[in-house]
């Protein structure tokens, strides 16, 4: 296969992540049934079962194989100096992860009431945070703290507002990156006249 994006594992946990994330892009995760799932992958409901007993295990699964390289972000950035440079390589790195999961994070921003009724609303919610913490000073005055937030939610924001926007991927991540990191510079020297 000449496929340039990184290929997932093939084996069958895997499979069914990620024919059950199209069918919940597609149609929903309300209305989508673990009988459906294993009809697409031609597999027994019993087979399904014996890797994941529900829709939130399944999406749960997902979301913990994604979140992983942003878990390991905040462990970074906790080891590092509270840096300009650190800041811009957490968000730098941030946004890279952003475009790897893409197609979780659509899910999530398409689906925010069931997400936050899931288990998993609340890791998102501690994720962010996290990631807040690391970028701001912790006596920051409350309009950098705006500002900090307003970075991560330029990322977010530059996922889903930009998808519609003509251009490269590539391109509308690093301008939202851009964006996100003029904000944090101006947070972590408010002095700097602009």
């Amino acid at each position: 296969m000449g496929s340039t994006s990184q290929p997932r594992r093939g084996n069958t946990r895997q499979r069914i992540q990620d024919v059950a994330l199209e069918l919940f892009e597609q149609q929903g995760y309300e209305k989508t049934s673990l009988r459906e799932i294993a009809e697409k992958l031609d597999v027994t409901k019993a087979a399904l079962y014996y890797h994941f007993k529900t829709k939130e295990d399944i999406l749960a699964s997902i979301f913990e194989d994604l979140n992983k390289p942003i878990e390991d972000l905040i462990t970074w950035g906790e080891t590092q100096p509270r840096t300009l440079e650190t800041k811009k390589e957490i968000l730098r790195r941030y946004s890279e992860a952003l475009a790897r999961s893409a197609p979780l994070f659509r899910f999530m921003q398409e689906n925010q009431a069931t997400v936050r009724d899931l288990s998993i609303g609340d890791t998102i919610k501690h994720r962010v945070l996290g990631l807040v913490d690391l970028i701001k000073d912790p006596d920051a005055a409350l309009t950098d703290q705006v500002r900090c937030f307003s970075a991560l939610f330029t990322m977010h924001a530059g996922m889903i507002a930009l998808k519609d926007v003509n251009g490269d991927p590539e391109e509308k991540r690093k301008a939202a990156l851009e964006v996100a990191v003029e904000l944090v510079t101006r947070a972590h020297d408010p002095g700097v006249p602009r």
